[in-house]
């Protein structure tokens, strides 16, 4: 029995980043062997044991071979014939195919050193393109390293543009396809993670409402990049450049599907463009079955984000539905969620990325306003039922019109 770490461990440590999670590979071990030494099994794909004291997984070398579609189509084999090299080459990039003993003796049989050093992310073996998810997971890994110089191998590319074009992608489930989408978007920079999936024809594939953005024209006086696509893209970049967390990250990505929607002869207008996406929108959350506070941040941000860069002219009433649409008395986080991502979207603009966005303070400032509100005294009125509603939303709109008020002064 050998046993040797393998894969994201390796990889980044010759990278120099922060090791986190670690992997092993047992080369020459039965089932039997394992569980004799106190391991716990794992999944029943495939042989994968947790290690009695760390908890670490640890697998046994083992052979795959293609048998149906998709990301589960595949029949595996483990057993103590199984070399090293033979574990390694079904893995998708050179740099994660890589192995270390306990020496740190380096067991590099496909190049992924010099494919490091090279900041390239290629394919191991043309079984790459059996598995869909890799074109997912490419890109992804292209939005972790790009700030490295790392971009993808031409050859790479084109093997990803084939299964784009071959139908298995359709094969993915929502579950995994929603696993790395959201974990690339988290990356540091997500937006590559969108390049890379255009550039293969997967963007089409997956998201045809963000792929038809690109192309599109904005007015030039508030967009100075022009294209719908490339301020998307911007955006995106913005949201990880502040730091911003998932929900925020989603809505970006989706905000402005509906210019996607706009007839050519209406270009570069986009009227209407936030309720016309709406049902995009809801279309990609469903497909990829997105978490309930990711969905319900994208909608709302598409529906109310010119209503996020107009606020300081938005007359009380329209103010107060905009704060009753978000339920800013039980759900203040989600409000401050949708401001970040109106502040995103002011500053994806070329040239405008530094811009201050005094809006963001003025409806902190309102919402702060409308929660001011009393319910007791109105219930010491009398108020009750549908007329105490009515009551609480009077004081609520008179307190907006005192905040615009001195806010203008």
């Amino acid at each position: 029995m050998q046993i040797y770490k393998v894969g994201g461990a390796v990889r980044d440590r010759l990278l120099g980043k922060p090791v986190t999670d670690i992997d092993w590979v047992v080369v020459g071990a039965t089932t039997e062997e394992m569980l004799a030494k106190g391991f716990r099994p794992v999944g029943s794909d495939f042989p994968v044991f947790l290690h009695p004291k760390s908890g670490e997984e640890y697998a046994l070398a083992r052979t795959e071979r293609k048998s149906g579609r998709g990301y589960g189509g595949f029949t595996f084999h483990a057993s103590p014939e199984v070399t090293l090299e033979e574990d390694l080459i079904r893995r998708d990039l050179t740099i994660n195919a890589m192995a270390e003993d306990d020496q740190q003796n380096l067991t590099d049989p496909y190049h992924g050193q010099r494919d490091l050093e090279a900041r390239l992310l290629r394919h191991v073996s043309p079984a790459f393109a059996e598995d869909p998810l890799r074109v997912l997971r490419v890109a992804r890994f292209a939005a972790r390293y790009a700030g490295l110089g790392f971009t993808v191998a031409p050859e790479t590319l084109e093997l990803m543009r084939q299964l784009s074009d071959s139908g298995e992608l359709e094969a993915l489930t929502a579950e995994r396809s929603w696993k790395e989408i959201s974990r690339a978007l988290m990356e540091d920079q997500p937006q590559v993670f969108i390049e890379v999936l255009r550039a293969c024809d997967a963007l089409k594939v997956l998201m045809p409402e963000v792929d038809a953005l690109f192309g599109v024209p904005q007015p030039e006086a508030h967009h100075p990049e022009i294209d719908t696509g490339v301020h998307t893209l911007s955006v995106l970049e913005q949201a990880a450049l502040h730091k911003q967390p998932l929900t925020v990250r989603w809505a970006c990505l989706l905000h402005d599907l509906g210019k996607g929607l706009t007839p050519e002869a209406e270009w570069p207008r986009h009227i209407a463009h936030e309720h016309t996406g709406l049902k995009l929108i809801k279309a990609v959350n469903e497909r990829f079955k997105a978490p309930k506070d990711c969905q319900e941040l994208a909608l709302l941000v598409g529906q109310y984000h010119t209503h996020g860069h107009r606020a300081l002219e938005l007359k009380p009433s329209t103010l107060l539905e905009l704060l009753q649409s978000f339920d800013v008395y039980r759900r203040p986080q989600r409000f401050e969620e949708f401001i970040a991502a109106c502040e995103m979207d002011a500053r994806g603009r070329k040239g405008l990325e530094q811009r201050s966005y005094p809006q963001a303070e003025y409806l902190r400032g309102a919402a702060s306003a409308a929660r001011g509100v009393a319910v007791q005294p109105l219930l010491e009125k009398g108020f009750k039922g549908p007329e105490l509603g009515e009551a609480i939303k009077r004081e609520r709109l008179k307190a907006l019109k005192a905040y615009k008020e001195s806010a203008s002064a």
